[in-house]
Formats: structure tokens, C-alpha cells, sequence
């Protein structure tokens, strides 16, 4: 079977997207406290926008040069795909919404094996379902519920995000050699469709702002939007540039645990006996797929 050497910077940039994601998810827990859904998100997208601008300038990187269809990828994800999960989350469980996107890996690599001709082993399948097992403990919750046009809504959202992995990685290996372009065109095509679901949601008597902001609340918008869009896709990216979709979302499998060791760090949460045992049980998964730092190879399109 041909394989590709997965680069150590490579593994770091997928290690340090899932950090982003998750400890940007523990951080707009306090943002969803003050702001309505459709509105955190536009304020979230635009302070990741201003955070790449900054970093362009600190960087003497333009922001020019993105190809279209790349670009237009923002529309799926972050855009439709978080706008449905938003929307999905208004009837079923936070902890029920978590699980769900929990199969977004499973779905990558099928779209993969699919779509761009990657062989996945069965070594790879097999370590790749002990790891969703270990998710499944960290983040499962008895009263998990909810109804099922939610769930619906929440499982099209994560096919939007996989397709959009598999779609990305198709096209960024003979874009632009940078990366911020990229994600900066993304997520202003992103934002354009938040402010037209935060105008649909006011033209229908929803609510658009919120009722009352506190300094810690604004903070939190605007560092979850420079965490969880901003840092993550400038690293995920990066890295979905030279190793496979499949390999690419290994790392989903480590956002719940820097999700829940935020949580632990800067909101004193605790873990049980079974939320442990997920997260060593995902640690092993993960090390290894990981270890031999080899992945399958995308077959020539």
C-alpha cells in the first residue's frame, strides 16, 4: 500500500487546530450566556476576520490571491454548516449536539475512500472507531435528548463540514502557497451569510440582540471567534495541504479532550471515572494512527 510521511509539523498544526476548536468552544460557553445564536456567530466571524487582518500585517502576508471556488467554500463551513448546528442545537441537547458531530471523522473518511481515492486501511477504520468509543464516554450524558428535526438538522450540518474537509482538500495543493488567504476569504464569504440569517431571524420577530452585554461576555464572543475561526482554520488548513482528508481528521478526534480540559482549567469543571477513561482511551486511538506518522495516500485525481 503507498503511504505518505506525515510531517511532525503537520501532526503539531492538526494538534494545535483541535486545541483552538475546543478550548474556543469552552470559551463562547460564556458568549451563548448573553448573546442570541445567529448574532454570536456574525460577531465571532467578524472578530476572526479583524484577528487575520492583524495577523497579515504582523506577517507582511496578503490576504490577496485566493482562488474562487476555495473561497466559496465559506458558504458551507463555517456558514451553512454552523448556521444549521445553531439552529439544531434550539431543540435538542447541548451534550446530544456534541455526540452527533462526534461522527464527523467516520464521515471524512468515507467521502475520502469515495471521492479522492484514498486507501484506508482496516487498522486505520478499527483504531478510528475505538477512538469515537472513547468520545462517546467523555461526552455522553444520560439525559442526552432531543427532537428530530434537531437531529436532522445537526447530522446535515456535519455532512456540510466533512464535505467541506474532502472539497478543500481536493483544491488547496495547487493553490497559493499561503494559507490566510484562503481562510480569510472563507470566512468573509462566512460572515455575509451570518448577517443574512441574522436578517432573516429579525424579519421574523427572532431575537437579534441581546438583552444586556457585560465586559467578560463581549470577551468571550470575540476570543471563542479568534479561537475557534481564526486559529484553528489557518492551522487545520495548513496542514489539509499536504496530508490526507483522512489523516486530517484524526485531530477532530482530540478537540472534546482540550474541550474538557478547558472546561477543568477555567471553569473548575470535573471529570468522572468514565470521562477519564474515554480520554485515555482516545489518547491511545490517536497515538496510534499517529505514531508511525504514516497516512494513506490520496490517489492522483
Amino acid at each position: 500500500m503507498a503511504a505518505a510521511l506525515i510531517g511532525r509539523r503537520d501532526v503539531g498544526a492538526l494538534t494545535l487546530a483541535a486545541a483552538a476548536w475546543g478550548i474556543g468552544t469552552v470559551v463562547s460557553k460564556r458568549a451563548v450566556e448573553e448573546f442570541p445564536p445567529t448574532s454570536l456567530l456574525s460577531l465571532q466571524l467578524s472578530a476572526s476576520l479583524v484577528a487575520l487582518l492583524l495577523f497579515a500585517r504582523l506577517t507582511h502576508t496578503s490576504l490577496r490571491g485566493s482562488p474562487a471556488l476555495l473561497a466559496r467554500l465559506g458558504l458551507l463551513n463555517p456558514g451553512l454548516a454552523y448556521a444549521l448546528s445553531l439552529i439544531g442545537l434550539a431543540t435538542i441537547s447541548a451534550s446530544l449536539s456534541v455526540m452527533l458531530w462526534a461522527f464527523e471523522p467516520l464521515l471524512i473518511l468515507a467521502l475520502a475512500a469515495v471521492f479522492l481515492g484514498e486507501r484506508i486501511t482496516v487498522a486505520f477504520v478499527g483504531l478510528s472507531l475505538f477512538a469515537v468509543a472513547g468520545m462517546t464516554l467523555v461526552l455522553y450524558e444520560p439525559a442526552a435528548s432531543g427532537q428530530l428535526v434537531g437531529i436532522v438538522l445537526t447530522i446535515t450540518g456535519v455532512a456540510c463540514c466533512a464535505a467541506y474537509t474532502v472539497i478543500a482538500r481536493r483544491f488547496l495543493p495547487g493553490a497559493t502557497h499561503a494559507t490566510a488567504p484562503v481562510v480569510f476569504a472563507q470566512q468573509a464569504y462566512a460572515l455575509g451569510f451570518a448577517l443574512l440569517v441574522v436578517a432573516a431571524a429579525s424579519a421574523a420577530g427572532g431575537q437579534i440582540l441581546p438583552d444586556a452585554i457585560t465586559p467578560i461576555g463581549l470577551a468571550s464572543a470575540i476570543g471563542s471567534g479568534v479561537l475557534y475561526y481564526a486559529a484553528a482554520y489557518l492551522f487545520y488548513l495548513s496542514a489539509l495541504r499536504s496530508v490526507p482528508a483522512s489523516f486530517a481528521s484524526v485531530s477532530f478526534y482530540l478537540i472534546p479532550i482540550f474541550g474538557i480540559a478547558g472546561a477543568a482549567l477555567l471553569l473548575g469543571e470535573h471529570l468522572d471515572a468514565r470521562q477519564w477513561l474515554g480520554a485515555v482511551v482516545v489518547l491511545v486511538a490517536v497515538f496510534a494512527i499517529v505514531r508511525p506518522r504514516r497516512a494513506p495516500e490520496a490517489a492522483t485525481a
